[in-house]
């Protein structure tokens, strides 16, 4: 009796134990899915771009004025806006503002080169975050990454040197990167205590207000006479804010809750690379572009590559260690 007894605990046991491992795993697969969703819609902004006919300034002016009142309204709704210092409000404004000059570099390399061109040199954020970081922090220079991130500045030279046709697009693919990795490097004294849903909606309401300060003197720079956007461009502008900006920002937000930092940031290096394969296969931008392009990015790819390899084995070290 008590052998049976003993023999049907462990069976509900093994059943429990199958039943958690089955949960656990559809939780994770739905985190990696959300993640990758939340990538592919970050990448599909590049199409955006060139398919809405707004000049860059105008086209970001737009996005942030959707973007920023729309996570006004859900955010305060859902009570997930916290209290911050005026002090913080006016530096996250004006880290807006110098995320706003990135979209319009971003969206300004696709208007003067197209789609591939502005994703390939984005993809040098990573070299310039590894430049920067210790200026601004007082870090000493970790010289696998420069070095990375030169083999990222030799492609995109290879592209430039052969394709003098892209060279206006590449200039301000160039700064679109600089000008993300200052970002980034300055936001990370906020995000220990200010969560993600506050921070992203002071940055974006802060560089709509610092952009619409200067936006009379861009026009005047760069004039046109296509300032409302006709129904077609209204469309792609509701797209772009809610899918590309809102959506995916919950989508990588709900991942984070149950991935890890370091697997979202590792897994965002692939943003560029989905943007180029929707370009390809939209725009059939291929066709465009001659063998430096593809040395190029043959070259940027292989130093993504060895750069997320890198991580992950550092992390996996770091793990071991921890254990033991």
């Amino acid at each position: 009796m008590t052998g049976g007894c003993k023999a049907q605990e462990l069976v509900r046991v093994e059943i429990y134990s199958q039943l958690l491992f089955y949960s656990f795993t559809a939780f994770m697969k739905k985190a990696f899915f959300e993640l990758h969703i939340a990538i592919l819609l970050a990448g599909f902004t590049g199409i955006l771009g060139r398919l809405i006919t707004l000049n860059e300034g105008l086209l970001v002016w737009y996005r942030l004025l959707i973007s920023s009142v729309t996570m006004w309204i859900l955010f305060a709704a859902t009570k997930k806006l916290q209290r911050i210092s005026i002090k913080d409000i006016l530096r996250l404004s004006g880290i807006g503002f110098l995320a706003a000059l990135h979209w319009v570099s971003f969206y300004g390399s696709i208007k003067y080169a197209n789609v591939s061109v502005a994703l390939v040199c984005f993809s040098a954020v990573g070299f310039f975050t590894a430049l920067f970081e210790p200026l601004f922090y007082r870090k000493k220079i970790n010289v696998v990454e420069v070095f990375l991130g030169l083999v990222v500045i030799a492609g995109i030279y290879i592209i430039f040197h052969f394709d003098p046709k892209y060279k206006t697009g590449i200039i301000l693919g160039v700064i679109c990167a600089v000008l993300l990795a200052i970002v980034m490097i300055i936001i990370r004294q906020f995000v220990q205590r200010i969560n993600p849903q506050t921070l992203l909606t002071y940055q974006l309401s802060g560089g709509l207000i610092t952009l619409t300060f200067f936006m009379p003197f861009y026009l005047k720079k760069f004039p046109t006479s296509y300032i409302i956007p006709d129904f077609a461009d209204w469309m792609w502008l509701l797209v772009l804010a809610w899918f590309c900006s809102v959506l995916a920002f919950q989508f990588s937000v709900n991942a984070l809750k149950k991935l890890t930092a370091f697997t979202v940031n590792l897994s965002f290096n692939l943003e560029p690379v989905y943007g180029i394969i929707l370009a390809f296969a939209i725009y059939h931008e291929n066709k465009e572009l001659g063998w430096s392009f593809f040395t190029g990015l043959s070259l940027i790819v292989l130093a993504l590559c060895l750069q997320m390899w890198r991580v992950w084995r550092q992390s996996r070290l770091s793990a071991v260690r921890a254990v033991s």
